[in-house]
């Protein structure tokens, strides 16, 4: 069965939660922090999001942001995987970094 789409409102502001792969830290020190804060600038620039308000956590982060439609999934596709393939080199690691698909 395919999944739901999601619904998306021009305007509308975002709570948006992603979790780490098997509720494993995403962020093993502060230059893991900094490089997954570059990436999600990266994606406001490129999705034109208004980030008001975020909070990293060891094995989760929550930006909430502002969009127009059809733009919270590819500034997501973004920040999990850019932000995945960079985590990934620098700790020579392989695989999933964050669990599933995004909440918003």
């Amino acid at each position: 069965m395919p999944r739901k789409l999601r619904l998306e409102y021009a305007g509308a502001i975002y709570h948006v939660v992603n979790r780490g792969d098997r509720r494993e830290d995403i962020f093993k020190d502060d230059l893991d922090r900094r490089q997954f804060l570059s990436t999600l600038q990266e994606a406001c620039q490129k999705a034109e999001w208004q980030v008001h308000a975020y909070c990293l956590m060891r094995q989760s982060f929550s930006p909430g942001d502002g969009n127009s439609p059809g733009q919270c999934c590819g500034g997501h596709e973004v920040v999990a995987g850019v932000y995945t393939k960079r985590f990934n080199i620098r700790h020579k690691f392989r695989g999933h970094v964050f669990a599933g698909r995004y909440k918003a």
